[in-house]
């Protein structure tokens, strides 16, 4: 591979290094510098490929989606085919009047940008999420019942600003 081709692949590796270099708030040098381990350059050739590539990334714009948001407290590890789960991977459900979590269930217009959205939202506020998941038109987090009104306001506010983008990238 190219010197240039290490360096996108190497941030694709980090996905808050390709965040920053979209949103165009990265110190090229000090970037160039995190990756050394990953990209065979020398700091200042690595640091033109990643201005290069910043060049060809299309700018994130938000989406806010119609959805409706919920909580349900006492959710926790129910037995199989525990009657409406609120969350179910691999054979593990999450179920009301199971435990002491409490979950926030999105309903309608999510997908995995907005999980991964709501997420990063709830961890840089340091909720701790204890289950997440998404299937059709339902995102469900659960986190520990003291989190769980904050957890609903981050929700509600991550989701009404979704960061989107055209899909124009010139290197996907």
């Amino acid at each position: 591979m190219s010197l240039a081709e290490d360096a996108r692949a190497a941030v694709r590796d980090r996905p808050v290094l390709l965040a920053a270099l979209r949103a165009g708030v990265v110190n090229y040098t000090a970037a160039a510098r995190a990756l050394a381990d990953d990209v065979d350059g020398d700091t200042e050739s690595v640091a033109t490929a990643l201005r290069r590539f910043a060049e060809t990334l299309s700018e994130r714009t938000v989406d806010s989606r119609d959805v409706r948001v919920t909580m349900t407290s006492g959710v926790g590890i129910a037995s199989e085919g525990a009657d409406d789960p609120v969350l179910a991977v691999g054979g593990i459900a999450l179920a009301p009047g199971a435990g002491s979590l409490t979950a926030v269930l999105a309903t309608g217009e999510v997908d995995a940008a907005a999980l991964a959205h709501v997420l990063g939202r709830l961890d840089a506020e340091g909720a701790d999420v204890r289950a997440a998941g998404l299937a059709g038109e339902a995102l469900a987090v659960a986190v520990e019942r003291r989190d769980g009104p904050d957890a609903l306001r981050i929700a509600e506010d991550a989701l009404a600003s979704v960061p989107t983008r055209d899909g124009t990238d010139a290197d996907g």
